[in-house]
C-alpha cells in the first residue's frame, strides 16, 4: 500500500514552534495512531519505519517532536517540566482527532521508551478518550538496580534551579546499549537530530520524578494496552513492564517479552526480528478493531477474552504468572514470551 508523508510546524500554548509529521494511507484509515518518541529522539527520521509500516497497513500515523527535541525549537533535550511534553502531545493529538475526517476514528497511543511514560500520562489526562496504547520498552518506573540513593537525589534537587541546563549527569552510551544491529546502530548515531550528549540536570530529575510518580500510580492505568519488551534490554528493565502488566487496572492488557532482543525493538534489531515485532503490533491493533474494522465503528473495539495463540513464543494466563527470579534475569534466562488477559 502506498503512503503519503506530510510535515507541519505548529505552536504550543507557550509560543514554542514544534515540528509535526504524519504518514497516511491513500485509502480511508482504519484508525489513528499517535507517536510518542523516546528521550533524545525524534519522529521524522528515527520513527519513520514505524510510521510507514503502520500506514501501509491502513493506519493514519501522527508524530510530534517534543520541545527541545528533533526539529522542534527549544534548548536541546532540556525538559523543564515533563507535564509540558504531555500537555503538548495531548493538545496536538486532540486537535487531529477533532478534524472532520478523523472524528469517528478509533484512537491509539504509541510510545517507545520515555514515550511510553508520555503515552500513559496522556491517557491519564482523559482516560475515556483513548481506545488503546502500544508501549514499546516503556519507561514507567526506574529500576531499583539504577535508582539513585535518596541522599544523591536530595543533593541534586538543591541545585537544579541554579544549574538546570548543565550537562553533568553521568550516563552510559545509550545507543550502544539499545540497538543490537551494528549497521542500524551507526545509522542512528549518524542522525544529528538525536541528542547524544550527557543529560541536563533538570531533565534527569524530571525523568526520575515522572518515573516515581508513574510507579506509584500504575493501578490507575485503565485503557487496553500491549506492552512489548526485549528480555535482553539493559536500558529499561523488562521487570518494570511486568509490574505495569500486573498492577494496571485495564481489563484488556497484553505483555510480550522477546528472548534475546534489546531495547530498540522496532529500529535496532535484525530485520527478521523487527518484522516479528511489527507483526505482533499490527495484529493487536487489528484485533482491537474487531471484525467490523472497515466500518470504523468505535463500538467495534472489543475487550477480548483469553484465547490460546499459535506462536511458540506466546503463552497465555488468566490472572497471574510465575515471576522469574532476578538471578535468572541477570544470567540471561530466556522465558516464553507472552502473558495476557486478552487475545491479540
Amino acid at each position: 500500500m502506498d503512503v503519503e508523508y506530510h510535515e507541519e510546524y505548529i505552536k504550543n500554548l507557550r509560543g514554542v514552534q514544534l515540528f509535526t509529521c504524519r504518514w497516511l494511507p491513500f485509502s480511508s484509515p482504519k484508525a489513528l495512531v499517535f507517536l510518542c518518541h523516546g528521550y533524545g529522539m525524534e519522529c521524522s527520521n528515527f520513527m519513520k519505519g514505524v510510521g510507514i509500516k503502520l500506514a501501509s497497513n491502513g493506519y493514519a500515523v501522527f508524530g510530534i517532536d517534543y520541545e527541545g527535541h528533533g526539529r522542534s525549537m527549544g534548548a536541546r533535550c532540556y525538559i523543564k517540566r515533563f507535564n509540558n511534553i504531555v500537555n503538548d502531545c495531548s493538545d496536538y493529538f486532540k486537535t487531529i482527532c477533532a478534524q472532520e475526517e478523523y472524528r469517528k476514528k478509533p484512537r491509539f497511543l504509541y510510545g517507545e521508551s520515555m514515550g511510553g511514560a508520555v503515552a500513559l500520562l496522556t491517557h491519564k489526562k482523559d482516560p475515556s478518550f483513548w481506545h488503546g496504547a502500544i508501549l514499546v520498552a516503556p519507561m514507567c518506573k526506574i529500576s531499583e538496580k539504577v535508582k539513585p540513593h535518596p541522599v544523591v537525589i536530595s543533593l541534586l534537587t538543591r541545585v537544579e534551579d541554579v544549574i538546570p541546563k548543565w550537562k553533568i549527569v553521568p550516563t552510559k552510551d545509550v545507543i550502544d546499549s539499545a540497538f543490537k544491529d551494528p549497521i542500524k546502530r551507526e545509522k542512528i548515531r549518524g542522525n544529528k537530530m538525536i541528542y547524544q550528549e550527557k543529560p541536563r540536570l533538570k531533565t534527569a530529575l524530571e525523568l526520575l520524578r515522572t518515573s516515581m510518580n508513574l510507579e506509584d500510580s500504575l493501578n490507575e492505568v485503565t485503557l487496553p494496552f500491549f506492552v512489548l519488551h526485549g528480555e535482553a534490554d539493559t536500558v529499561t528493565d523488562p521487570e518494570v513492564s511486568r509490574e505495569l502488566y500486573e498492577r494496571a487496572s485495564s481489563v484488556d492488557k497484553t505483555i510480550k517479552l522477546y528472548p534475546g532482543m534489546w531495547h530498540g525493538l522496532t529500529s535496532g534489531e535484525p530485520d527478521e526480528n523487527i518484522e516479528i515485532v511489527f507483526g505482533d503490533i499490527i495484529s493487536w491493533l487489528d484485533k482491537r478493531l474487531g471484525d467490523n474494522a472497515g466500518s470504523h465503528n468505535l463500538e467495534s473495539i472489543k475487550h477480548s477474552s483469553t484465547t490460546p495463540l499459535a506462536s511458540p513464543l506466546m503463552v497465555n494466563e488468566q490472572k497471574s504468572y510465575k515471576r522469574r527470579s532476578q538471578s535468572n534475569y541477570l544470567c540471561g534466562w530466556k522465558s516464553r514470551g507472552l502473558y495476557t488477559h486478552s487475545s491479540m
